[in-house]
């Protein structure tokens, strides 16, 4: 089982930032009109507005949005594939989550999203071997949106953390293309080992609120953890499992159930 299509149809930074401009000059509410103003409609592009975006949410009385605005575009120009990553996560969140009515909303106002683009400016840094900096970047991400992600952690591309607030994500930790995590959710060790000790989500894995994955195991492509599971061993893929300690009740209903949001379990999976 496998979604071949899915990057194909995301759209590239350009033709989306298009169309959340035009979502804003639609915008009814003249309240608003001083926020999308600034952010959307004065912005020549989403690698811009993103740049604009972060410097206020992560700014503060010691680091001045000037500096984290030139921070992230010096980032963007640097990386320039990360402008239609963005955007693909961006798309990602309209395509599935019934609360993101456009695509300004979840650009705007859902820190689960800014705190992906948050983490990508983090990598970067760590990888640039400025590290204290990165860490700034976690900490005030972890302050601002409650969500914090190690700078170290490998995510991919179309990532949704759904509400975002409480998910912690370990350095070594691996989240690929189009997981989706839940709020509260912990990809994190199970204690004071070093080296590769955090967990693997695979393609398409759903892991569901406050679900707890520890240690370094496998989340397989496409697998299912159910609300409140706390995962100590690896997940085969496309497995559904759930409980403490969790454990395998049957298989997801689609192919990749991060992609449909589908955080049903089958009619048998009260069994032990």
């Amino acid at each position: 089982m496998s979604f071949n299509n899915v990057e194909a149809i995301s759209p590239t930074a350009e033709d989306l930032w298009q169309e959340v401009r035009k979502e804003a000059r639609h915008n009814e509410d003249e309240v608003l009109g001083d926020l999308t103003r600034p952010s959307i409609i004065d912005q020549p592009d989403l690698q811009s507005a993103l740049a604009y975006l972060l410097a206020r949410k992560l700014s503060n009385d010691f680091i001045r949005k000037s500096v984290i605005f030139s921070l992230v575009r010096d980032f963007l120009r640097a990386m320039p594939d990360v402008g239609n990553i963005m955007a693909a996560d961006l798309h990602s969140i309209r395509k599935r989550d019934l609360a993101a009515t456009n695509h300004m909303v979840p650009f705007l106002f859902f820190k689960g999203f800014h705190a992906v683009q948050a983490y990508r400016l983090a990598n970067w840094l760590w990888h640039q071997n400025r590290r204290s900096l990165a860490q700034y970047i976690q900490s005030r991400a972890s302050e601002v949106f409650a969500v914090d992600i190690h700078p170290a952690a490998r995510l991919g591309k179309r990532i949704m953390f759904d509400h975002g607030t409480g998910i912690v994500i370990g350095e070594t930790s691996v989240v690929e293309d189009d997981v989706a995590l839940l709020q509260n959710v912990t990809l994190g060790g199970t204690g004071k080992e070093s080296g590769d000790r955090h967990p693997k989500i695979r393609r398409g894995a759903l892991i569901g609120t406050g679900a707890k994955v520890l240690g370094n195991i496998e989340i397989g492509e496409g697998a299912k953890v159910g609300a409140g599971s706390i995962v100590l061993k690896s997940v085969a893929p496309f497995t559904t499992v759930v409980g403490n300690p969790a454990h395998p009740v049957g298989r997801p209903h689609v192919a990749l159930p991060a992609l449909t949001m589908d955080q049903s379990l089958p009619p048998f999976s009260y069994v032990i």
